[in-house]
């Protein structure tokens, strides 16, 4: 039906940057939120920044002023550009998407496999 594939992950030292990379592919009519969450080991998975079908985002305060997300609906993607990264963003970093499938009325959220991000101090 629907499938969410993250890319961009790695390794990175404190203060470098990352650029993540999500795109929903299958039988989808549109997309309205996609959003970026993150779990570190030991750690509830909490969100990291979320944006709208039209361009609003929100994002944790932890984050705020280093990462930005972004989206293309052409391209049914979302992009967390991750700047300054310190050792605490270390975690797995998934995406997620409200997504209105081909002949449904209801949005469905789907998630991605996520992606390794480490930074190392």
């Amino acid at each position: 039906q629907v499938q969410l594939v993250e890319s961009g992950g790695g390794l990175v030292q404190a203060g470098g940057s990352l650029r993540l990379s999500c795109a929903a592919s299958g039988i989808i009519f549109g997309i309205n939120g996609m959003g970026w969450y993150r779990q570190a080991p030991g750690k509830q998975r909490e969100l990291v920044a979320a944006i709208t079908y039209s361009g609003r985002t929100n994002s944790a305060d932890s984050v705020k002023g280093r990462f930005t997300i972004s989206r293309d609906n052409a391209k049914n993607t979302v992009y967390l550009q991750m700047n300054s990264l310190k050792p605490e963003d270390t975690a797995v970093y998934y995406c997620n998407a409200e997504v209105i499938v081909a002949g449904r009325m209801l949005p469905t959220t789907y998630w991605g496999q996520g992606t390794q991000v480490t930074v190392s101090s």
